[in-house]
């Protein structure tokens, strides 16, 4: 039911597309600022990392835009990438520059281009012709639900709120992820060193001097857990994706409290975790046992710096990237400069406090998106309608 005073128009009625393309290469639009998909962050509208044209190299034809238009990316619309710039430039030929017509409010369209509502129409678009984009003919009919102009304008301030406050969250865990990056080079190549630990030196060791290999099998009666990139290691169940492991788990490995669990084909990506709880994992992990005077976060920590990264990618065996593997018989040849276990486990309380930095500013990103979510449904469905 469409509320009151409120009107369903055709995208086409709303919104000029682009027509007609310009040559990069050509003045003034080499020294112009190019937009492509991968410069739109999916969601949230966000421009990123954009290069001047000359820097680029670009010979095909763009699009230009300006600081009154809307860029829209044709190409993989479940991505939902829309982005409002305050310049002008030119966009890949993937996308489409948008000039609301009329009583349309740019700020309102933006909005109204990244909820639901809009998002389904071209997901359905696209399944329907089989491609992974939306034409222009196809976009033209795109429905969208136009309200007055004054609820437009209350609607859009309101959302725009929203994305204030995710934008601010979102720099703070970029400043934050810098600052702990700067701190790995620091504190755990011993480059930077806490005031009481300096009169001990770090020691040159091979891994498998601090670790053992636990190979235990046979624990089928244990949860079944999952190693992941950046969330640790969790229970398999909580992950979305599809569960692809055998029925018969006892040859899955056992992995307990305190054991750094990792993807043998994917150490030289990082995957690796400390664990806090005791599970099984597939065949397709390895664990490591750490002797006495180890710290587990220490070495967690350590694991993930760039500079052992690099190690685990030189050390790591096979003909191309796929086929890449890290068994724990060269994983423990590997050799690293640890402190004693005390400055281990000082170093180790900064990076845990680090991440739980880290996590709280992410839960709280992960909040403000879901209530942004339920106030578009609401606000540009008029189920909730707002005082102009």
């Amino acid at each position: 039911m469409i509320p009151d005073k409120w009107k369903v128009k055709e995208f086409e009625e709303v919104a000029h597309i682009a027509n007609g393309q310009v040559s990069p290469l050509s003045e003034p639009y080499i020294d112009y600022y190019h937009i492509g998909p991968d410069n739109i962050d999916s969601g949230t509208g966000r421009i990123e990392n954009i290069q001047v044209v000359r820097d680029l190299g670009l010979t095909s034809g763009k699009y230009i835009f300006d600081e009154k238009s809307i860029v829209y990316s044709k190409i993989r619309p479940n991505l939902n990438k829309v982005c409002m710039p305050d310049f002008v430039g030119i966009c890949s030929a993937d996308m489409y520059p948008l000039w609301p017509k009329g009583d349309m409010i740019r700020e309102y369209l933006y909005q109204f281009m990244r909820s639901s509502f809009f998002l389904k129409q071209t997901i359905a678009v696209s399944m329907r012709t089989g491609l992974p984009k939306i034409n222009r003919d196809d976009l033209k009919q795109i429905e969208v639900l136009v309200p007055p102009e004054d609820e437009q304008r209350t609607i859009a301030n309101i959302l725009a709120t929203w994305d204030r406050g995710i934008d601010l969250i979102t720099q703070l865990i970029v400043l934050k992820q810098q600052r702990k990056r700067g701190l790995m080079q620091q504190l755990l190549t011993g480059k930077r060193r806490f005031r009481g630990f300096t009169d001990k030196a770090w020691t040159k060791k091979q891994i498998g001097d601090l670790f053992l290999e636990r190979a235990e099998t046979g624990r089928s009666n244990l949860p079944l857990l999952a190693i992941t990139n950046k969330g640790g290691i969790v229970s398999r169940d909580s992950l979305e994706r599809r569960d692809t492991s055998n029925e018969d788990k006892s040859k899955y490995l056992r992995i307990c409290k305190g054991d750094i669990g990792y993807n043998t084909m994917r150490m030289w990506q990082g995957v690796s975790a400390v664990s806090d709880m005791e599970g099984i994992v597939s065949p397709a992990y390895t664990i490591c046992v750490p002797l006495e005077n180890v710290d587990a976060n220490f070495m967690g920590h350590l694991f993930k710096s760039p500079q052992m990264i690099h190690l685990f990618r030189r050390y790591s065996q096979g003909l191309v990237d796929d086929t890449l593997s890290l068994k724990f018989d060269v994983f423990s040849k590997i050799e690293v400069t640890v402190p004693a276990l005390d400055e281990q486990k000082r170093i180790a309380e900064v990076f845990d406090t680090c991440n739980s930095e880290l996590a709280l500013l992410n839960r709280k990103l992960a909040l403000l998106k879901k209530q942004k979510q339920g106030l578009m449904q609401q606000l540009l469905t008029g189920k909730v309608r707002v005082k102009t």
